[in-house]
């Protein structure tokens, strides 16, 4: 029996060719894995092009008209506050009396035979008032240790002939302000003539156990808060206020983040890791850009703009409300490098890096040529066996 051979056909180079396209034609079109969209394929979403969103390419006029940072400081009830006297008697002290009395019997305090009386532990209450025996009640908050003496002296003198007064304060609840958070040391302290300003306190508590680049102070007092930078506080005297009874001190870390995405170095939920941050350090911050990837003409900050801002950076009158603007960067520029640097990231940002065309080409080759190594393994397995 005459066996059956095989007859191959030898194509020419023009079919060959022609043959490569179709398959990456094909392949492509199947949906190769990737990263994100392409630059072709962000620019076809813009609102000229029926999509929902603005490309502004990034130049000084943007970078200026979008510069807007956290607004933090003090307001003037708080820079205007003096230091407090660090004797003033606050609700809450505990006070400490001793009278002197210029008899020899029945003092009107003291034991008899004895002219000094000793009232010890007073404690200030809740409308700052104190009782003495003889004197009554006495407004003791708002006023110093001597000032108190005084008021204490004028009570008794018509009971007992020249009385000599001395007044101890000793703070108490009412004169503390509380602190929280990432300082080193939690807790309650008291206003004392060390501790009456904002910095000095801190020092008190240990400083704060977190960056001090990205650091935020936070002081309440009664229905007031102000927000200020830990660094700025040090660079400014301005900052360091004075305190007062009852205020609340939060140590907080910056909780400012954007998105990096595509070819990165990195593609998480990244921190901010100073006050301010570029689009040049925020690159930098993961990785930089991937060397085998990414396409340094396809840098674009993804952004949910206000009105304001929205209508200053693309010249227009008529938007309403927040518009969805994608902002880009072409490093490769001679000023590209410049832009970025200038150009500053926002809190909820989303900073993606597309992929340069050639690397889609080769995953399509890589894809081709892996089935077709794939299917001549096969093939010769398959010959093997006959």
């Amino acid at each position: 029996m005459q066996g059956i051979q095989a007859v191959t056909f030898s194509a020419s180079p023009t079919v060959k060719a022609i043959a490569l396209l179709a398959s990456v034609a094909l392949v492509a079109s199947c949906g190769l894995p990737r990263s994100g969209p392409n630059k072709r394929e962000i620019y076809a979403g813009a609102s000229d092009k029926q999509g929902n969103a603005f490309i502004v390419p990034v130049t000084p006029m943007v970078s200026r008209a979008t510069a807007m940072q956290p607004s933090f400081g003090f307001s003037e009830g708080f820079r205007n506050a003096g230091v407090l006297a660090s004797d003033v008697i606050s609700p809450g002290d505990t006070l400490g009396v001793t009278v002197y009395e210029n008899v020899k019997d029945d003092p009107l305090l003291g034991s008899a035979g004895q002219r000094v009386a000793s009232l010890n532990d007073i404690q200030v209450d809740g409308q700052g008032y104190i009782y003495i025996p003889y004197a009554g009640r006495i407004k003791a908050a708002g006023q110093t240790p001597e000032g108190l003496r005084q008021a204490i002296t004028r009570k008794l003198e018509d009971q007992t002939p020249d009385p000599q007064v001395s007044v101890n304060r000793a703070p108490g609840e009412g004169s503390t302000v509380s602190i929280s958070g990432q300082a080193g040391a939690n807790g309650v302290y008291p206003i004392e003539a060390s501790t009456r300003t904002l910095a000095s306190m801190l020092a008190k508590s240990g400083g704060v156990t977190i960056d001090p680049g990205v650091t935020i102070v936070r002081v309440t007092r009664g229905s007031h808060t102000g927000r200020i930078w830990l660094k700025d506080l040090y660079d400014n005297p301005a900052l360091d206020i004075a305190l007062r009874p009852g205020d609340k001190i939060v140590i907080e870390e910056d909780s400012r983040k954007f998105i990096a995405l595509g070819a990165t170095g990195a593609q998480s939920l990244v921190p901010f890791e100073t006050e301010t941050l570029s689009a040049l350090e925020a690159i930098a911050t993961v990785g930089g850009l991937s060397t085998m990837s990414a396409d340094p003409t396809g840098v674009f900050v993804l952004r949910d703009e206000s009105e304001e801002i929205a209508r200053a950076v693309l010249g227009r009158t008529d938007l309403i409300g927040d518009q969805r603007i994608v902002y880009v960067l072409d490093l490769t520029e001679p000023t590209g490098l410049f832009e970025a640097r200038d150009f500053q990231i926002r809190d909820g940002d989303t900073l993606y890096v597309t992929e340069a065309p050639f690397v889609q080409w080769q995953k399509t080759l890589g894809a081709i040529t892996g089935t077709t190594g794939a299917a001549a393994n096969i093939a010769s397995t398959a010959n093997s066996g006959n």
